[in-house]
């Protein structure tokens, strides 16, 4: 057991254990609705339309969860804006707002005199660089996060399900849409720091993917992506100390890796049931 222990004997080991796994709920969470609701390629979108926010913020010397918040607006204003007003899809909008995103972050950060490093922090996180006062505002924000998905369950669930019947219902489905457009945000937010504004999506879509092939009902679907998000952390960290990679690399590819050998090993159980019907 002490190989298991070994890698979080060190506090900054432990910071980023306790703050991975807080930002794993919170991307687990949120991302269980943007699976169901078939929106992984606007999570990505959203996921880089937060990069200019954190670089004019490390430019002009300002919080990072400011400036990742105000971007993140603008993002959601932007892609309804083209939407109202160009006849072209949502799927154009949101990669035109997707590539410019980025590009403008990165152009921000070149003004930089340590632009390689702040470009990789922003992009890939430091998951062994996170502090307690980041993980008391991870806190805060995963309790929002969990109030919300709480107090919004059944909007959300219809949204899901049937945008039309929602409204039929009552439900205000676009009340409940944009507070999931504001879940994302939070989520990100809170997230970027362990493992970087590119590779939360991992985190994001992940483990709702992999819980997606085990269970079927939402609330077993939420909890069980929340676990796997935890898992993943605990474990990517580990394979990291032992391995000398990425640690925020490490964690966001292992639900990846998880849904291809889940999905492998049904596959694989569908095939034996299909040769034993065969044979009888």
């Amino acid at each position: 057991m002490e190989w298991l222990l070994e890698p979080f004997s060190y506090g900054f080991q432990q910071r980023a254990l306790v703050g991975g796994i807080l930002a794993a709920l919170m991307a687990s969470t949120v991302g269980t609705w943007l699976v169901l609701r078939g929106m992984s390629f606007f999570g990505d979108a959203f996921v880089h339309g937060v990069v200019p926010g954190v670089a004019a913020a490390f430019v002009l010397g300002q919080s990072p969860l400011l400036g990742a918040a105000l971007a993140a607006l603008v993002m959601v204003l932007a892609i309804e804006w083209v939407q109202r007003r160009t006849p072209l899809g949502v799927d154009t909008s949101i990669g035109l707002l997707f590539v410019g995103m980025l590009a403008l972050g990165v152009v921000i950060l070149s003004r930089l005199d340590s632009y390689a490093g702040s470009l990789t922090s922003i992009l890939f996180g430091d998951a062994l660089g996170v502090s307690w006062s980041d993980i008391t505002g991870q806190l805060v924000l995963l309790g929002i996060v969990v109030v919300v998905s709480t107090v919004l369950y059944r909007p959300l669930v219809a949204l899901s399900l049937n945008r039309d019947k929602a409204q039929l219902l009552g439900l205000h489905p676009r009340l409940a849409h944009a507070s999931l457009l504001a879940l994302i945000a939070l989520a990100i937010i809170g997230s970027y720091q362990s493992v970087g504004t590119l590779l939360v999506l991992g985190l994001l879509i992940g483990p709702p993917a992999v819980a997606s092939l085990l269970v079927r009902t939402i609330p077993r679907l939420i909890a069980v992506a929340a676990i796997i998000g935890a898992v993943s952390v605990w474990l990517g960290l580990t394979l990291s100390y032992y391995l000398g990679t990425a640690g925020s690399a490490t964690m966001a590819l292992i639900p990846v890796v998880l849904f291809f050998v889940v999905m492998a090993i049904r596959e694989l159980f569908r095939l034996g049931t299909r040769a034993r019907e065969e044979v009888a």
